[in-house]
């Protein structure tokens, strides 16, 4: 089997690497003697790769973005990666984009943006939603459909919006206002009134917001991370440390050029006015807990701000890539998609999918991975995960012993993180994936792990080789 495959698979094959995350021949189909059997047999595995990606500039909310709905935003992604890469519109096979806080007029929000970014109305799509690794679900979810013969090109990605989110009157307000035509039809105008006041509380006239916390355990995912920070003795000066970091590394990479690359004009300019590149540890440590009060560790700098934005990844099959004159940046190899405790271990989960990848693959994290993009939702989140990767102690009591690994700081986010560039729900796994993808280009190394933790104690790892063009 192995001979037949490509050379780069062939290497992997050898190496003990998971091709894609499956098994890398697919079973025949047993029929009875006699019989002609009706199903084709499954198609040999196809390579994946990450052609390019795009997004628009990440902006705090209710700033420039605050005239757009969030199809607006995903609409403009999707016709900057077609303007980018110049792809004939009628090859792409199908859409799949991740969105969080979804707008009821536009809950297929990969239909209706592919469809007014002008893709052909032939062309399937369907949305994701997944916590902030729903771009992740679509790149992955892109791949299986490559990988089992059902598409070619797919554009994969995600977007979201807080400066225009759905605020519903309550509940009960809300029960009264469907059942009222019935009440008015009864009684007439006096009728529905009566209806409308009966059994209403004070406490009913008010509007409901979406709230960043979880639904099984009530907690805000900042009180989550606060405690998981102080479970793995991660100081309030490491986060801060962290967080200057990562404004410093953001800043430094648009001034190098870095990011014209991946980021797309929105009305002429790529600037992303959440980086703060002269941040201070002076300035930082001067902010008082947010979440945790009065003695937590996590402030409003040291946490991701609630941003705007969206992004769009292009996936093909390694043959149509080719066939089509394209340079792929990168392999996606393999991926992991788990759940730890919510309660205890809330954003844990880039461990657990790490150690799952790492394993499959036979990798040594500190010997095998030269690039690492690890989502930070809160300094306290990644900082927390570090340790966990590191730990011997946690690596007995829930990996048999075997360390994750050290992540080396000067291979993870070197370009800024989710701190400085801001966190669209929707849209942050698909900048994960493109500038892994780019840097495995840029500075030449093996392989990228990408990681990153969503609500409900979910998890995502997935494993990037470099495309070596010729």
């Amino acid at each position: 089997m192995i001979s037949s495959l490509s050379g780069h698979s062939r290497r992997l094959a050898v190496r003990g690497l998971a091709v894609s995350g499956v098994q890398m021949s697919a079973p025949a189909i047993a029929t009875t003697a006699g019989a002609s059997c009706l199903f084709s047999t499954a198609p040999s595995r196809k390579n994946v790769v990450i052609v390019d990606g795009v997004r628009l500039p990440f902006a705090m909310s209710s700033t420039i973005y605050s005239d757009e709905l969030a199809v607006d935003l995903q609409r403009l992604a999707f016709q900057g990666l077609m303007t980018k890469t110049a792809l004939d519109k009628s090859l792409v096979d199908y859409v799949i984009a991740g969105n969080v806080i979804q707008e009821v007029r536009t809950s297929n929000i990969a239909r209706e943006a592919s469809l007014n970014a002008g893709l052909p109305i032939s062309i399937g799509s369907h949305t994701v939603a997944m916590a902030c690794i729903s771009s992740n679900a679509a790149i992955c979810s892109a791949a299986e459909k490559i990988m089992t013969g059902h598409a070619d090109v797919v554009i994969a990605g995600g977007c979201e919006t807080f400066s225009d989110v759905p605020i519903r009157l309550t509940r009960p307000i809300r029960q009264k206002l469907i059942t009222l035509p019935k009440a008015m039809k009864k009684g007439g105008p006096l009728g529905a009134m009566r209806h409308m006041l009966k059994g209403l509380k004070l406490k009913d006239v008010s509007l409901e917001t979406p709230a960043i916390a979880n639904y099984t355990t009530g907690e805000v995912m900042g009180v989550s991370s606060d405690k998981l920070s102080a479970k793995f003795g991660v100081s309030r000066k490491e986060q801060d440390e962290f967080t200057v970091r990562s404004h410093r590394n953001a800043a430094k990479a648009h001034e190098s050029g870095f990011y014209k690359g991946e980021v797309v004009p929105y009305k002429g300019s790529t600037a992303e006015n959440g980086i703060k590149g002269d941040s201070t540890i002076e300035s930082v440590s001067k902010l008082k807990p947010a979440f945790v009060k009065p003695h937590g560790t996590h402030t409003a700098a040291n946490s991701s701000f609630l941003t705007d934005g969206a992004s769009a990844s292009l996936i093909m099959s390694e043959e149509k890539a080719l066939e089509l004159g394209f340079k792929p940046m990168a392999y996606l190899r393999d991926w992991s998609f788990k759940a730890c405790d919510p309660f205890e271990e809330l954003l844990l989960g880039p461990t657990y999918c790490s150690q799952e990848i790492l394993a499959r693959n036979n990798l040594n994290l500190e010997v095998d991975v030269g690039v690492f993009e690890i989502h930070e939702a809160f300094a306290g989140q990644i900082l927390s995960n570090m340790v966990a990767m590191g730990s011997q102690t946690f690596a007995d009591k829930n990996f048999g012993g075997k360390r994750v690994g050290t992540v080396d700081f000067d291979k993870m986010n070197t370009k800024g993180g989710s701190l400085a560039l801001g966190h669209p729900f929707g849209a942050t796994g698909s900048r994960l994936v493109t500038t892994a993808s780019r840097r495995l280009q840029q500075e030449g190394e093996r392989f990228a792990l990408v990681a990153a933790c969503a609500d409900g104690g979910l998890g995502h790892a997935c494993l990037l080789e470099r495309y070596d063009n010729k």
